[in-house]
């Protein structure tokens, strides 16, 4: 990663716009069709993972992803991973950043490895060099979409997501997406929901 000049990126007027709000965190609310998450899970992926992949493919495929406020800096990353938050032994809880692989079966292992890792150790597991898309699933509870706190100091975009549903023939979740306006506005998030739609569709 790297410190970029907001005036030489695209981002340029969103930065003088935005990198001193407040709050300038956007939430959208979206229902998606998991029908194909669901059916994969039943090969023995866990619907979490599956999701976690379908976002990091999503994300890698649009260049606001690569970018990230941090601070009043502009970083630009090569490479961006999925982090995810996991219940440790204790009952409390750890985050564990995964590094994004195409590779499904990749993934898959290193989500398996690291998880069990973070549930063992209490320790969180970070990785500081890649743009990690946040992730929060509630899989037992039903939920019509969550706006995330905005501390100030993580702008990390992220998505939660609870319990899906069965309707008719498909499964639903409702999912929440939220990102910080420097580094994207909605036509990107847009397109990401978009593109994450139709990754889980062609899973």
């Amino acid at each position: 990663m790297k410190e970029v000049d907001p005036k030489d990126t695209d981002r340029a007027m969103s930065y003088e716009l935005f990198i001193n709000a407040p709050m300038p965190m956007v939430t959208i609310f979206r229902t998606m069709d998991v029908t194909n998450v669901v059916n994969a899970s039943k090969k023995g992926y866990k619907v979490n993972m599956l999701i976690c992949y379908c976002a990091g493919s999503a994300a890698s495929g649009i260049h606001e992803f690569q970018l990230l406020p941090v601070g009043m800096k502009l970083m630009a990353y090569d490479e961006i991973g999925v982090s995810v938050v996991v219940a440790n032994k204790n009952g409390s809880i750890n985050i564990c950043d995964l590094p994004f692989s195409s590779n499904l079966e990749e993934f898959n292992q290193n989500y398996l490895s690291l998880t069990k890792e973070v549930e063992r150790t209490c320790k969180n597991h970070e990785i500081n060099d890649r743009m990690i898309v946040g992730t929060s699933a509630l899989p037992q509870y039903d939920f019509d979409g969550v706006i995330n706190m905005y501390s100030g100091t993580f702008n990390n975009p992220f998505l939660i997501w609870g319990k899906y549903e069965h309707k008719e023939s498909r499964y639903m979740i409702k999912l929440s997406f939220q990102f910080h306006h420097v580094q994207m506005d909605g036509k990107q998030a847009c397109q990401f929901l978009d593109e994450l739609q139709l990754t889980m569709n062609e899973l």
